[in-house]
């Protein structure tokens, strides 16, 4: 039984992102304050003086189901709903216009059982607020702010007549009209402005995607033009003096053999500088990696720290562990739900030791090795070092390299 809990709890809750995370808590929210206001606002003030004649005591406990109703009906035209102002799905008409014959019928049987029965004032009130509710939660998020306490406005005079119908009059009719207009900007602002926050941090994720896309596509421009001037030039010139020996060997010119004994060279010197450029690429500068990530991870919302000393490495472990570190920040970015990252640097004699370490492990780790971590720890140890990576307890995990100096 604990493991289908753990089981359930991993599907819906722990391999979700930060954001699904919070929009699936936002959504519970709302779940839980419709049923909240049902069971607050409505069911304890419909009971409260419960009648035993008949016609009374049908009309409550009708209008409690139609209430129960709106509760079930508003939750599901509201999900519709913040999908739709998400860009997830079309307008929701037939689950919004049930909401609002709910709320209309609820309307109905609340005056029928104030004109059979009767009900204080703040009884009254209480039970109209809740019954507009779940139907405003969803209306509020189909439309612009001014447009929704226009339209909300138009529904309280429509709760006034059908009170007047049943009897109220004077200020107690005005009174009911201003509650119900009055309450669209607490709705407003309990559901259009939380989902106004989640398109908000969707459209902050979907740009920092964009960003890593881009930057990533600038980088393999800067490569392929990197490339175009180190080739271009070079096999332009291979091209002619390869054409001109062509044309000296069908004249049985001895000159033929010079020229061709220049296009090696040039061929030569093409193939070293292409090593040059694509060593450059590859290397990797641990100073730059370390702002780099402390950069990309503040701006994921992931504290950075970093300790260690500023030199005292040769090239090669430098490149080595800024790739440590760069792949290091990778994971946490994909892997993990982390709120800090510490990377300390420490230098002995012989080795330099790398710890990144991250508070983010996912409840169900990854049991298959990645291919970023298998090429790390080819890199080290062709100087001749090691790579530990796991767990650490406490909801910690360690990355841990060790390069000669």
């Amino acid at each position: 039984m604990v493991g289908g809990i753990r089981g359930w709890y991993q599907r819906h809750w722990g391999d979700l992102s930060r954001v699904e995370k919070v929009e699936k808590q936002s959504r519970l929210i709302w779940l839980c304050t419709t049923w909240f206001f049902y069971l607050s606002w409505e069911v304890p003030f419909v009971l409260l003086e419960l009648p035993h004649a008949r016609l009374p005591l049908a009309l409550a406990l009708a209008t409690l189901a139609a209430g129960a109703a709106q509760a079930h009906q508003g939750i599901r035209a509201h999900r519709g709903a913040l999908d739709q102002y998400l860009g997830r799905g079309p307008l929701p008409r037939r689950p919004v216009l049930v909401s609002l014959a709910l709320c209309l019928l609820s309307l109905v049987l609340l005056g029928g059982l104030y004109a059979a029965h009767g009900l204080k004032e703040a009884e009254l009130v209480m039970v109209v607020l809740y019954i507009v509710m779940p139907f405003g939660m969803t209306y509020s998020t189909l439309l612009k702010p001014w447009t929704f306490l226009r339209r909300f406005a138009l529904l309280g005079l429509a709760t006034a007549a059908v009170f007047a119908a049943f009897g109220v009059r004077g200020e107690r009719l005005v009174y009911l009209a201003l509650v119900v207009a009055l309450s669209g900007i607490y709705i407003l602002l309990m559901a259009r402005c939380g989902a106004w926050t989640l398109a908000v941090m969707w459209e902050s994720d979907r740009a920092r995607e964009t960003e890593a896309r881009l930057a990533v596509a600038e980088e393999r421009l800067r490569f392929g033009r990197d490339m175009h001037d180190v080739l271009g030039r070079n096999l332009a010139v291979i091209a002619l003096k390869a054409e001109l020996a062509v044309q000296l060997a069908q004249r049985g010119r001895p000159e033929a053999v010079a020229q061709m004994v220049e296009v090696q060279r040039i061929a030569q010197e093409s193939q070293k500088e292409v090593r040059e450029v694509v060593r450059g690429y590859r290397e990797a500068d641990l100073g730059v990696e370390i702002e780099g990530a402390r950069g990309v991870l503040e701006a994921a919302g992931i504290g950075c720290a970093y300790s260690g000393p500023a030199e005292g490495l040769t090239v090669e472990a430098q490149s080595a562990l800024g790739w440590v570190v760069r792949e290091a920040t990778t994971n946490v970015l994909r892997h993990g739900d982390a709120r800090s990252v510490a990377i300390r640097l420490a230098v002995a004699e012989h080795t330099a030791t790398l710890v990144v370490e991250n508070d983010g492990v996912p409840e169900r780790p990854n049991t298959t090795p990645g291919s970023g971590l298998a090429g790390l720890r080819e890199r080290l140890s062709a100087l001749g070092g090691t790579l530990e990576a796991g767990p650490a307890g406490d909801g910690l995990f360690r990355l841990t390299a060790q390069v000669p100096r």
